[in-house]
């Protein structure tokens, strides 16, 4: 039977499927109809599961905000997105002029609610052109709203199911914020496959082990930042190492992953991390499985993957470029400052990321494709990175303009061992032509992190120019 298992509470998933249901009346009582804007802030809960439940069943366009969403950008999407009602918790109440409902409100109303309720439809939010409004990263300015349709979200999430190889009898732990592309997904994949879903507390990773454990988790979903905090947490509490052990699947996305980490996994839980590629713009796009561990897999059925060059032509295999997309699940669009939609032109979706295809059509992402110039060179800080991240070592290189140079490279090594600074400028060096040395090496206990669980290069480089 499949179960939603929180810290507060555990359910069955057709009683949260019911009281979704009776949620959707309330909301529905107060207004909302077919193709309204919703805006969802709140933590992750079983709560928040039942609300996106709901909202679906009511038919609303669903805006999704992460709840730690400054107070002032909440308000620039409620009004971009033009948003009637603000279904939030507690701690993310905005101060707005749209009226507000809790999750807790629509909790006590369904169990007040104690008439027959039919089962969960969601068929006419699958038809909605804008039947979900996501956020993108806004890792280079404000957020942009990604607009998608219901129908094409969940088709892909099939894809993915096909992919991976997800099962009824799973047990997933997504330690993800749910507002976002990668955690959003495992919540609807849990819904779609049947499976059961660990609502765990991703930022006390301790607390989230134990109660993955307790739940019988099959499937761990995370960052490679959230791994290697695990792969320390255990390295101090030994005994709960043996949750990952026991996993089925240890799965990864979001950010680029370095062979130094994934041979760590390998060598002390006996399991290869799973890499995937997609994004909120695209959906996902590419899986490694059990199957097929190489990289990040192959691409989903469905979709095309190729890499060009700079002048646009396509490369060989093994040969980097950018990654482009041909995928039936991309964005209808974005919305702009007016909150009318800016469409996506063109059969192929420019990635902004670096990578390469092997022989064998398995992606291998590199970082996003930003270019800097040094003396003389054009260099391309997050091959950089993944050059030393292949001699196991854990950094990021910030770039910082220079009238002498053009450019001076600061690398930020994660070690909570404290290792020196000419200890990391060492190993670095060993994989690195002089031309693409970091200026300076700075030693951190851990990247600072975003909300999407990826390092903030916001704050490294603010970290950089104050050093």
């Amino acid at each position: 039977m499949a179960m939603i298992c929180g810290t507060d509470c555990v359910r069955t998933l057709a009683d949260v499927e019911r009281d979704a249901v009776r949620m959707a009346e309330e909301l529905q009582a107060r207004g909302v109809g077919l193709g309204d804007r919703v805006l969802l802030k709140a933590e992750n809960s079983v709560g928040y599961v039942t609300a996106l439940l709901a909202l679906m069943h009511a038919g609303a366009s669903i805006l999704l905000v992460d709840h730690r969403e400054r107070p002032e950008t909440t308000e620039r999407l409620i009004d971009i997105s033009r948003v009637m009602l603000c279904v939030v918790d507690d701690d993310a109440v905005p101060e707005t002029r749209v009226p507000c409902v809790s999750i807790y409100e629509l909790q006590l109303a369904a169990t007040a609610n104690i008439e027959y309720v039919d089962y969960l439809d969601i068929e006419k939010w699958r038809t909605l052109p804008d039947g979900l409004l996501m956020c993108s990263s806004g890792s280079t300015g404000s957020p942009k709203v990604v607009v998608k349709s219901g129908d094409s979200f969940l088709r892909n999430l099939e894809r993915n199911i096909d992919a991976v190889g997800h099962v009824s009898t799973d047990v997933l732990v997504p330690l993800l914020p749910f507002p976002h592309q990668y955690g959003l997904s495992m919540v609807l994949i849990a819904w779609l496959a049947r499976c059961s879903l660990v609502v765990a507390p991703y930022r006390r990773l301790d607390h989230a082990l134990r109660l993955a454990e307790l739940s019988g988790a099959t499937v761990f979903d995370a960052t490679p930042v959230t791994y290697r905090s695990m792969m320390n947490i255990v390295g101090r509490r030994p005994a709960l190492g043996a949750v990952l052990r026991g996993a089925r699947m240890l799965c990864v996305g979001a950010a680029p992953l370095d062979a130094g980490l994934v041979a760590r996994y390998e060598k002390e839980f006996g399991h290869k991390l799973l890499d995937s590629y997609g994004s909120t713009e695209m959906g996902n796009v590419a899986f490694a499985n059990l199957d097929n561990t190489v990289a990040c897999g192959r691409a989903v059925n469905g979709v095309d993957l190729s890499i060009l060059d700079d002048d646009g032509n396509a490369v060989a295999a093994g040969e980097i470029g950018e990654i482009m997309v041909r995928t039936p699940d991309l964005m209808a669009g974005y919305l702009d400052d007016e909150g009318s939609l800016i469409p996506v032109t063109g059969e192929w979706f420019p990635s902004g990321d670096f990578g390469f295809l092997d022989e064998g059509a398995n992606l291998y992402v590199l970082g996003r494709k930003r270019a800097v110039h040094r003396m003389g060179y054009t260099l391309h800080p997050d091959i950089i990175e993944r050059k030393i991240g292949d001699v196991g070592v854990s950094a990021k290189i910030v770039a910082l303009p220079d009238e002498r140079m053009g450019s001076m490279l600061v690398a930020f090594v994660e070690d909570e061992e404290h290792r020196g600074a000419a200890y990391w400028r060492d190993r670095i060096a060993e994989a690195l032509p002089a031309y693409e040395m970091p200026n300076r090496v700075l030693v951190i206990d851990r990247f600072p992190v975003n909300r999407n669980g990826k390092p903030d290069s916001k704050r490294l480089e603010e970290l950089a120019v104050s050093a």
